[in-house]
């Protein structure tokens, strides 16, 4: 193998170019070997990529061609001043704090040189962008090579999917209207945080129906309601907050939790027809017991649930809530039904209060909901159904508890005065069909309204 040794190689004449080798010949730089450029290269180009300044920028600057800069936008927006153009110019961006997208970042060409074709800034306001820049020509000025959009960032908060999610400040809301699953992919970092705020609400009980012309019948029980508030998600919690009894508790890890939203029970039909008690919600360890059904003048009993349904005259007293029983309470017991003449239902049992007796001839008004803010706003849920109203003379059913208890039946002179529907996810028990005013009226029996379905909310801090 021949060698030649040499310090420097000169063209012959003063043409400037100097040839080696010929076209299709391979030069081989050894390991360690350095190319230093004192002039100015053409047709080759840029190898490789920027060099990266770790430095981030945080305020307007003049970048420098080979180049990377880290550019913070936290404190707010600012611009990054191109080099002057020349050919295989190259500069480099990327969003430091993943805050481009509120702070955006101005990228400024050099006097009247364009981007992308057109001498104008462009404004980079995508969370989590980088950007690569080269200088090409005069026509198109500096392209844009490598746009990645990824914001591959760890995460110190819980991320969740499932059920309809919103936001409320620095939390994240999960709302189950029926069945699905709550899907966590990302724990805290903070154990604290991995404690679920939730409310766990299950289907009221429905309404009994009148079996006996003038004998109103009595309400349903809401369903169990169960909350827990952990003191890191802001919000207005329900006197019925479980926080403090550990067993309340859920501490989520990495998995899949299924879902159970509970359907109201169906309201008691003619002739002769039992209501049905509500139906249980379910996350994960925590079980909210459905309302119980209401009862009428038959065999048709009441029962016991979240809360229990009312009683009916003369033969079924109210049915105790808070069954399997926890701490603090799902729920109350319904309410006595009249005795002696008094024909009237007793109310279903709420959330926060015990169903009411007979008020008078009227039916007693079903026990009140509570109010909680978990879901973002104020709202109760809860409440017991109202029984119907009986014999004798033309009485009122009671009103349905505040949470969406239903209310209970009229005595009115004409066929059918049923009880009212619970409302649909609020947990509220099914109003008791109502009896007639006087023994000389057409015989006229009276359905109870259905038991509202439950709902399930859960709460965290994302951020």
């Amino acid at each position: 193998m021949s060698e030649i040794k040499v310090n420097k190689i000169s063209p012959r004449t003063n043409c400037g170019t100097v040839t080696l080798g010929d076209s299709g010949d391979s030069f081989v730089i050894p390991a360690g070997a350095t190319i230093t450029n004192n002039g100015t290269q053409t047709g080759f180009g840029r190898t490789g990529t920027v060099d990266w300044e770790t430095t981030p920028k945080t305020a307007t600057f003049s970048a420098v061609s080979g180049d990377g800069f880290f550019c913070n936008t936290t404190g707010g927006a600012f611009t990054c001043n191109l080099p002057a153009g020349s050919a295989g110019a190259i500069v480099s961006l990327a969003d430091y704090a993943g805050t481009w997208q509120t702070n955006n970042l101005t990228v400024s060409p050099n006097g009247s040189e364009k981007i992308g074709g057109v001498a104008a800034s462009v404004a980079l306001n995508t969370e989590g962008q980088s950007v690569t820049f080269v200088y090409v020509d005069g026509t198109q000025g500096w392209i844009n090579v490598q746009d990645s959009t990824s914001n591959e960032r760890g995460n110190e908060f819980i991320i969740a999917t499932g059920g309809t999610i919103t936001t409320c400040g620095n939390d994240k809301i999960h709302t189950f209207t029926g069945p699905g699953t709550f899907t966590v992919t990302n724990i805290a970092a903070c154990a604290a945080q991995n404690v679920m705020s939730h409310l766990v609400l299950a289907g009221g009980g429905g309404g009994g129906s009148s079996t006996n012309d003038t004998v109103a019948a009595s309400g349903g029980g809401a369903g169990g309601y169960r909350e827990v508030k952990n003191p890191a998600t802001p919000y207005t919690a329900s006197p019925l907050d479980g926080y403090a009894c550990a067993p309340n508790r859920v501490t989520v890890t990495a998995q899949a939790y299924p879902i159970t939203v509970g359907g109201g029970g169906a309201g008691g039909t003619n002739p002769n027809g039992a209501a049905v008690s509500g139906n249980p919600s379910i996350f994960s360890t925590i079980t909210s017991a459905g309302g119980g059904k209401g009862s009428n003048q038959a065999t048709n009993a009441n029962a016991t649930g979240g809360s229990g349904g009312g009683g009916s005259w003369n033969r079924f007293a109210g049915a105790a809530g808070n069954t399997p029983p926890v701490s603090p309470p799902q729920g109350n017991n319904g309410g006595a039904p009249g005795n002696g003449s008094i024909q009237s239902g007793g109310g279903g049992g709420g959330a926060g209060a015990v169903g009411q007796d007979n008020n008078g001839n009227n039916g007693g008004a079903g026990g009140a909901g509570v109010s909680s803010s978990i879901s973002g706003s104020a709202t109760s849920r809860g409440g017991g159904g109202g029984g119907g109203g009986g014999y004798p003379g033309c009485n009122t059913g009671g009103a349905g508890g505040n949470g969406g208890g239903g209310a209970g039946g009229n005595t009115i002179e004409q066929p059918n005065h049923p009880g009212s529907a619970g409302t649909v996810n609020r947990g509220g028990g099914g109003g008791g069909g109502g009896g007639e005013s006087s023994n000389s009226a057409p015989l006229s029996l009276s359905t109870g309204g259905a038991g509202g379905s439950g709902i399930v909310i859960i709460r965290y801090k994302f951020q």
